[in-house]
């Protein structure tokens, strides 16, 4: 951090070594063009030059231009330090966004979402169901991937984002911005040529963008043998393809259809006369996924009134509805388990034609007819393994502003964010699956109250300006829900509550989780001349979920940044034509994680035993009452230049302290706990940012733009509470992450290849095997790698030619690591492109030695076949994990997008004021992977922590869009 400070101190030398390029006042306005006014918290719009903490804006019409189903997505590689964690279960799965590192051991890092004030709530993957908040991500059968709340706004509604990444640009926001806030702010009625409607449609195609690397010169069977009659045997290590009369065939191709997307757009703004503009749209979103007998539809109204009124315009309102209603058909389910069927299509021998299996197996109520007697065809799981779920989703904000004079006003703002979600499972009869019926409805709101007065004045003692905002709001937020399912239906397929024997499951789960949280918090601005600025915050809360002694705590901040090319300009009347702009920044400020709803108090299950007599059971947390909300301490510095009024250069390092860390603490089991919950834990994540934008070439008739970002974390667990050193994360059987200190977040362990660890043996590192010369596993776990990134770059190029329009986005990550649990799949049934290098499967003898029982070691000289030594690697659930640990690197032309615009003239005589059609293409090709064909940005179990573990994941995807765009 010295060395970046000193680099940064040594800018003002720089500046005033270009002193010989200054000229006297020679061009102001262009370096005026600098004071863009931002969106910052709580929709407060201050000139970008006074903020003393980083900050991106995201234009609402780069998301539009992304075309991705899901918004979230469309942020990959646009923002600097900001990572897009993808779920891998089709157009309706869930997007988690993480900003500078993890921040907690247990608890959620994603950044507070808010809409045109109104928090959003952003909850993804799973969903709880109890009020302990456990998730059920279980390696074999998880709950569905419900999507997250992001999912639910349609880009066409956005005009900007702004990401306040530092504590310093959230902390006005308390324990809920810790983590960083993005902050939506939706289109106003603008005043354009002709009648102001727009509309615009899309079409698009999508197909399997990566498919692991597998071998395809084996067939069904063992030991090079074909399988024998009614043999259970799916495995491919039977004979050679080639020579015989046998055919390879694409079963991931054959099963998966083109997906097709459809988009329509239809939006009105205007001004309605003076002071008064209004915005509605409306948005019909089809995405028939790749996936057969799986569909998502979602449909967005938004109406937005802004206005100005009374004498001298002194009010000010705005009034919103948001209305969305999505509906999700057949959402794929993950896991190892029955449910999850891609593993079927994925691990089937390749001289089979899954097509000849499809006959008959699209009708509910039809036994499933596959390869085995036993086996499950993925057909008939597709069409009688059923779910849906429909939500229905409000968010309402108003806000009325008074100026009472030119310095002083005062405002209101009330909203609140409110769905109903209802879904249902049915497993039809005709497989080795019970006859299963799952329900549940849930429903969630949150309601903000906040007011506010503000004073502000320049020049108040000579040179000095400043401004001060108090505030109070009211939090309310419930989540109330009902889950019933049953594998006891009396009546097969009467899909009903009723038709049980299994009268106990009839309500099986309930949460019901309450929160409130009462707020005051101030903000103060002091600036110099225009260019010196000082700005502190300070919030406290009082949190409903914590007790009387702690619930009061306080948040504070402090940034100031300095203009030197506006006080050089005002202090000698110099200018620069080569470095047009310049400012040093800097802030600190303390934010926090609070605590979930009934996580303070120890309390009794309440459940029935066989003769139906009540009985109370304890919980699997001890809770401890006197527990306080998490703290996180963050720094940056920084600084923002601007050369020949074309090339701005953006730099930042940060450095934030996560402390006070709530975790269960694993106990011993005879106490009747699993775990207690504490206060214990350090986090320190470090690192700089780097974004970059340039106009290459600007003409008339040709511009080229470049636009890059880069980001560097360091990451590391400082302490835990003093008697573990590893606290877990996630995982499964022998491949476990964990939170270790002095390690990065995220440490993966699992079990090596057993080899001769003395240095001073001349076999040092060489695989000790068994008499059978096959390889084995250490008996206990090791560090293997971690998950978390070291960096992050997004590189976008966009040209203009006349009425053409060309752009294209390559972005990647370097370092972290993964473990595949798809690879160990493909192994273990001899599929896997490393079970039959270059096409062969020759027995072999393994450079290893052997023990010997005296001491020492021999060398090995037993000959073993590639299927006994795949047989040895992924033995067990998950096999010798060091075999599929891979590097998560990945480098990809993420999007690519061609516009033309047709020209004004041609319109003359029509109403059409103005029209253009596009071309997109995502997840365009995969630059660079050593992950064999998984694409590193699946994700097993999203709402996890441990998001370093792949697991059998549906295959990610390349689309085509094709829009056009009216304007009348």
């Amino acid at each position: 951090m010295n060395k970046l400070i000193v680099k940064i101190g040594l800018l003002p030398s720089l500046f005033f070594g270009l002193n010989g390029l200054y000229g006297q006042n020679t061009d102001s306005t262009k370096a005026a063009k600098i004071d863009e006014v931002v969106v910052t918290a709580y929709g407060v719009k201050k000139e970008k030059k006074t903020l003393g903490y980083s900050f991106q804006d995201v234009k609402g019409q780069t998301l539009v231009d992304a075309k991705e189903t899901n918004v979230t997505n469309a942020l990959v590689g646009k923002v600097a330090g900001l990572q897009v964690i993808k779920g891998g279960f089709g157009p309706a799965s869930s997007s988690r966004i993480n900003l500078r590192g993890f921040n907690s051991l247990k608890g959620d890092s994603q950044p507070l979402i808010v809409v045109d004030g109104v928090p959003l709530s952003n909850g993804m993957g799973v969903k709880p169901k109890q009020n302990n908040g456990y998730f059920n991500n279980d390696f074999w059968n998880p709950d569905l991937d419900m999507g997250n709340g992001l999912n639910d706004i349609n880009a066409d509604d956005i005009e900007s984002m702004s990401v306040l990444k530092g504590g310093a640009a959230s902390a006005l926001y308390g324990s809920r911005g810790g983590n960083g806030v993005i902050l939506i702010t939706t289109k106003t009625g603008k005043r354009r040529g002709g009648v102001g409607i727009t509309y615009s449609t899309s079409l698009g195609f999508e197909s399997i963008f990566m498919k692991p690397d597998m071998q395809n010169s084996f067939g069904l069977g063992l030991n090079g043998i074909g399988n024998p009659a009614n043999s259970d045997n799916t495995s491919s290590w039977g004979p050679a393809i080639e020579g015989s009369n046998m055919k390879r065939y694409d079963n991931l191709s054959n099963f998966f259809r083109t997906g097709i997307n459809s988009q329509h757009t239809l939006n009105f703004q205007e001004n309605l006369g003076e002071g008064t503009s209004l915005y509605t749209s409306v948005n019909y979103l089809n995405d028939n996924s790749q996936i057969p007998n799986s569909k998502f539809e979602r449909f967005n109204f938004m109406a937005k009134m802004n206005s100005t009124f009374g004498a001298q315009k002194r009010w000010t309102s705005e009034v919103k509805v948001q209305y969305i209603s999505s509906k999700a058909k057949n959402r794929p389910s993950g896991g190892r388990g029955d449910g999850n069927y891609y593993s079927n299509i994925l691990l089937m021998p390749q001289n089979i034609d899954i097509r000849d299996y499809r006959e008959g197996q699209t009708q509910n109520n039809v036994k499933s007819n596959w390869i085995t007697p036993n086996g499950i065809n993925p057909y008939w799981s597709a069409y009688n393994s059923l779910n849906a779920d429909k939500k229905d989703r409000m968010l309402l904000n108003g806000y009325l502003k008074y100026q009472f004079n030119d310095w002083l006003s005062a405002d209101v703002r009330l909203g609140t964010d409110f769905y109903a979600l209802n879904a249902d499972a049915k497993v039809w009869t005709g497989s080795s699956r019970r006859n299963a019926y799952a329900t549940s409805e849930e429903k969630f709101y949150e309601n903000n109250y906040i007011a506010s007065i503000t004073a502000k004045k320049d020049n108040l003692f000579g040179k000095w300006g400043g401004s001060v905002s108090v505030y109070g709001q009211m939090m309310e937020s419930r989540t109330k829900a009902l889950y019933f399912s049953t594998q006891n239906l009396i009546v097969p397929n009467v899909f009903s509550v009723t038709n049980t024997s299994d009268l106990a499951g009839i309500a099986n789960s309930e949460i019901d989780l309450w929160k409130k949280i009462n707020s005051v918090f101030a903000a103060v601005e002091i600036n110099y001349d225009g260019y010196w600025f000082i700005n502190a915050t300070a919030r406290n809360d009082w949190s409903s979920t914590l007790n009387a002694q702690n619930r009061s705590y306080s948040y504070p901040s402090v940034s100031t940044s300095l203009v030197l090319t506006e006080m050089l300009n005002k202090l000698n009347g110099t200018t620069s034509k080569v470095l047009t702009f310049a400012k040093l920044r800097a802030a600190y400020a303390v934010t926090g994680n609070s605590l979930d709803p009934y996580e303070l108090y120890n309390t009794y299950r309440l459940a029935a035993d066989p003769t139906g007599h009540a009985i109370l059971g304890r919980e699997k947390v001890l809770y401890d009452p006197y527990l306080q909300a998490e703290q996180l301490n963050t720094f940056e510095v920084g600084a923002d230049l601007k050369f020949f009024n074309r090339l701005s250069l953006d730099v930042s390092y940060f450095n934030n302290t996560a402390k006070k860390q709530l975790i269960n603490l694993p106990m011993n089991p005879l106490s009747g706990y699993e775990s207690r919950k504490i206060n214990s834990g350090k986090i320190h994540n470090s690192g700089i940012e780097i974004v970059l934008n340039t106009d290459i070439f600007k003409k008339e008739n040709f511009s080229w733009n470049m636009n890059a970002n880069f980001s560097k974390l360091k990451s590391e667990v400082k302490e835990l509470d003093g008697t573990i050193s590893k606290y877990p994360l996630g995982g499964y059987d022998n491949v476990t992450f964990f939170a270790e200190i002095g390690k990065p977040y995220g440490a993966i362990y699992g079990t090596k290849f057993l080899r001769v660890e003395d240095p001073g043996n001349p076999n040092y590192g060489k695989i000790i095997v068994g008499e059978n010369g096959l390889p084995q596993a250490t008996p206990d776990q090791y560090y293997l790698g971690d998950q978390t990134p070291r960096a992050l770059f997004g590189f976008t190029n966009s040209f203009n030619y006349k009425n053409i329009g060309l752009s294209f986005q390559i972005d990647g990550r370097i370092g972290g690591k993964f473990y595949s649990a798809t690879q160990s799949a493909l192994q273990k049934v001899g599929l896997a492109a490393d079970t039959a290098p270059g096409g062969r499967r020759d027995n072999f003898v393994l450079d290893a030695v052997v023990q010997q029982s005296g001491g020492g070691y021999a060398s090995n000289t037993k000959e073993i076949t590639p299927q006994d030594y795949w047989a040895a690697v992924t033995a067990g659930n998950l096999g010798i994990t060091e075999q599929n640990i891979y590097d998560a690197t990945n480098i990809r032309l993420r999007n690519i997008q061609v516009s033309y615009s047709f020209p004004k003239s041609l319109f003359q005589k029509f109403a059409l004021q103005s029209a253009k059609v596009s071309f997109t293409a995502n997840n365009v090709w995969m630059l660079y992977s050593k992950a064999k064909g998984i694409d590193p940005e699946s994700v097993f179990a999203i709402n996890s922590n441990a998001v370093g573990f792949e697991n059998l994941s549906f295959p990610t995807t390349r689309s085509y869009l094709f829009t056009i765009t009216l304007g009348f």
